[in-house]
């Protein structure tokens, strides 16, 4: 069984036109799997409907049609603490590492918050005082940015004190505190330098590798969902027009928008390998 099924998905948003109120098609009858341990790419210009349905795939936004099932639990139908446990099996890291993270709180709170909110960590469930519990959280926090290249130094520190490469090394780190299996990664280096971008790249190969992890990876930028998936998937104007292995689409794309696509986006740099 895949990890995601995304069923017959659509989304549609009530627009005014002139006194009545019409149906936008964003997301028009989407089927797509994402099976486990791999990366797909979807990609597409913007306005195509790829954040969109990245939302749904989270939870976040409910379709006008069709079904989400992660880890075989229908995300729309489940009950409370079905949708609690599937939450806690996929993560999402966003494209503005600076707006993704509370500007009140530091990286010691923000990198632990997700376990605080699930309570999943047996090292805070065995903790039976507070300055345990506190030593516990502060000791998994070393570890989830030691996983992203920081160290012990950046605990106490908030958000604006840090570059935007660093942040989103910061996002990624919360991503993995509850140890998900899917990582959705909402073009998540398009805010960054290229030089910064392809060291978070070359990250998140790294992590997958020593984690299992599942990606489901948006861009616009063809080149760079070729480098990091195992298989594709092209959107157009909330259509999905094209699917295959990765290589073999960039090179024998069948869709003239597919072959825009790669036409239109500069190969990676050198700092990507």
């Amino acid at each position: 069984m895949a990890l995601v099924e995304v069923n017959s998905v659509s989304k549609s948003y009530a627009r005014r036109a002139g006194l009545r109120s019409e149906p936008r098609m964003v997301v028009e009858n989407v089927n797509l799997t994402i099976e486990a341990g791999e990366t797909l790419g979807l990609v597409g210009e913007s306005g195509s409907g790829k954040t969109t349905l990245a939302r749904m795939i989270l939870g976040l936004v409910r379709p006008s049609g069709g079904s989400v099932c992660v880890g075989g639990v229908d995300i729309f139908s489940a009950s409370a603490d079905e949708l609690r446990g599937v939450r806690r099996q996929m993560q999402p890291v966003f494209q503005d590492p600076y707006a993704a993270l509370n500007p009140r709180m530091n990286v010691l709170e923000i990198v632990t918050e997700p376990l605080l909110i699930h309570r999943s960590d047996a090292s805070l469930e065995r903790a039976s005082s507070g300055q345990e519990r506190r030593t516990a959280l502060r000791s998994k926090a070393i570890e989830l940015l030691g996983e992203v290249g920081m160290d012990e130094s950046a605990l106490g520190r908030h958000p604006h004190e840090f570059s935007g490469g660093q942040r989103q090394r910061i996002n990624i780190a919360r991503a993995l505190a509850l140890r998900p299996r899917l990582l959705i990664l909402d073009e998540p280096v398009s805010a960054l330098d290229v030089s910064v971008g392809a060291q978070i790249v070359n990250l998140l190969r790294g992590l997958q590798r020593e984690h299992a992890l599942t990606y489901l990876f948006i861009s616009h930028s063809m080149p760079l969902v070729r480098y990091l998936s195992t298989r594709i998937a092209v959107m157009q104007r909330g259509k999905l027009v094209e699917t295959g292995e990765a290589e073999a689409l960039c090179a024998h794309p069948s869709e003239a928008y597919t072959r825009q696509l790669i036409a239109a986006t500069p190969e990676l740099p050198s700092g990507v390998a």
